[in-house]
């Protein structure tokens, strides 16, 4: 039995396929601690995680900064975050082998600059944990949401292949921070943040199917690709009796939700409730903060707090929400038309690879207006050849399961005795 540290860095749809691959080890005999912030330590805990909470409330602050949901400018302000939060998490990491010694195994996003430090500090072996295509730095696809994408993508690979090496558009927001919290650790800090210290030498893990991103030449040849985890806490969190008896009331209704983490879709909502009213559909609003939502909404409208989209978005005719990966695949799962009204870092290239698959349509949140969305959630509604699409991915998903065996078995196979302790 060897210890595993979680780091995950993120809104809840990155930090639920942590909570999945935490339970898998935790079967399979290991002892695994998690540290983030705190509000995801009760379903951590009921997944048989240890849960270390970090200090502070910057990520709460970084949440409800409008910036953060505006293309690039949300990726400049993740960054900086990153840096910032370098030595709450480190702080965190040393309580965590204070109350059970070191790991043997650490696995975190290739943001979670702590991560990489603590590898380069006790020679810790770190997994690097991609659940998108667009943390590839990829000179063969560049992927949707890529500064310049379209320009780049006329270039020729060995020109695209050097703008990618050397341009490092968001490392400055960051390395401040890095540097200080090397230089207080003895650590050599990188020269690029990108180049250096994105993907951990010692493996990577894409927790998404060959189907929807196929591996590029210039991935790490250490490279394992799974599947969606499709974690969502359904076992956790049941619906309530107010969302059951809607659902059972009537027609199935569009779905719509900008994100759990998104704190600034008032807009958002009153447009949703106009398209339901020029559609003459019923609508299921999804929301953290309930307040965002106009009021009164009509009897055919619902609102409700997140709840597991896995126990009851089938029951759903379209699925409109923000283009997070998590909610893309319970879309996919579920086998229904997808809109995303994308925003930024991954979401407007997983538009793109919906669109190409055929099961959906994307529109940039700055168009999100009744005038262009009308239109594309009609199709959504009416295109059989889309619902014959996203029916397809869902067989696609459901009927090709990879072997979790084989995924333990293979992290198992980069875990070695700490030194940290």
């Amino acid at each position: 039995m060897s210890k595993i540290i979680l780091l995950p860095h993120g809104t809840a749809g990155d930090v639920l396929p942590y909570i999945w691959l935490g339970r898998q080890l935790v079967q399979r005999g290991h002892r695994v601690t998690m540290i983030w912030t705190e509000s995801f330590q009760p379903a951590a805990e009921r997944a048989g995680i240890h849960y270390v909470a970090m200090a502070g409330e910057g990520f709460e602050k970084l949440l409800r900064n409008p910036v953060l949901w505006q293309p690039h400018k949300g990726l400049q302000a993740g960054f900086a975050y990153a840096g910032e939060c370098m030595a709450d998490c480190l702080k965190a990491c040393d309580a965590s082998v204070q109350h059970d010694g070191g790991p043997a195994l650490l696995v975190a996003p290739p943001i979670n600059f702590a991560a990489r430090l603590l590898r380069e500090k006790h020679g810790l072996p770190l997994i690097s944990l991609l659940i998108y295509p667009f943390a590839f730095i990829s000179a063969h696809e560049i992927c949707g949401g890529v500064l310049c994408a379209s320009l780049l993508r006329r270039l020729p690979l060995f020109v695209r292949k050097i703008i990618l090496s050397s341009v490092m558009p968001y490392d400055r927001f960051a390395m401040p921070h890095v540097r200080r919290n090397c230089q207080a650790h003895g650590v050599q800090p990188p020269r690029n943040l990108q180049r250096d210290w994105w993907l951990s030498p010692d493996g990577t893990l894409a927790l998404f199917p060959e189907w929807y991103g196929k591996a590029q030449p210039d991935w790490p040849v250490n490279t394992l690709q799974w599947d969606f985890p499709l974690e969502d806490l359904a076992e956790e969190k049941a619906m309530s009796p107010e969302l059951v008896t809607f659902l059972a009331s009537g027609e199935k209704p569009v779905v719509f939700t900008p994100g759990t983490g998104n704190l600034h879709a008032r807009k958002y909502f009153e447009t949703a409730l106009e398209l339901c009213m020029r559609l003459g559909c019923r609508g299921v609003f999804v929301t953290r903060d309930l307040g965002q939502v106009p009021d009164p909404l009509p009897d055919t409208v619902l609102a409700v707090k997140y709840v597991p989209f896995s126990n009851w978005l089938e029951q759903s005719c379209v699925f409109v929400h923000h283009g997070g990966i998590g909610s893309l695949a319970q879309g996919f799962k579920a086998g229904v038309p997808q809109f995303v009204v994308f925003m930024g870092i991954d979401q407007p290239d997983n538009a793109e690879r919906l669109e190409r698959l055929g099961a959906g349509v994307g529109l940039d949140i700055r168009k999100f207006d009744v005038k262009r969305a009308l239109p594309l959630l009609r199709r959504c509604l009416n295109d059989a050849s889309i619902r014959e699409k996203a029916a397809a991915c869902a067989r696609q998903l459901m009927e090709n399961r990879p072997d979790v065996g084989a995924l333990m078995e293979w992290l198992e196979s980069r875990m070695k005795p700490s030194r940290f302790l």
